[in-house]
């Protein structure tokens, strides 16, 4: 089996890194805000604080993956974490 090319390894951790990581984030932020026991302004402030940092180490681990598949892990648990922070919607979509 060949190698892809070096672009395209490249270009495929850069999105995983932008779209992946900030799907994460957005998803991990909206998590922590429906879980934590505070007002639902004061949730959402302070699940805001560390979205940064959620953003950054998903960066971080795109372009320190072994390979570009491992790469999109960050999305893949961005699912779990977007049901349980979109659960309300969610079951409004559904119904």
């Amino acid at each position: 089996m060949s190698e892809s090319p070096a672009w395209l390894r490249i270009l495929s951790r850069s999105a995983a890194a932008l779209l992946g990581g900030y799907a994460f984030s957005y998803a991990a932020t909206a998590c922590l805000a429906r879980i934590l026991p505070l007002s639902p302004a004061d949730a959402v402030l302070v699940a805001t604080l560390p979205a940064f940092i959620f953003y950054t180490l998903a960066i971080l681990w795109a372009f320190a993956s072994r390979d570009a598949l491992r790469a999109w892990v960050p999305l893949a648990l961005a699912a779990p974490l977007m049901l349980i922070g979109f659960w309300p919607q969610a079951l409004g979509w559904l119904a």
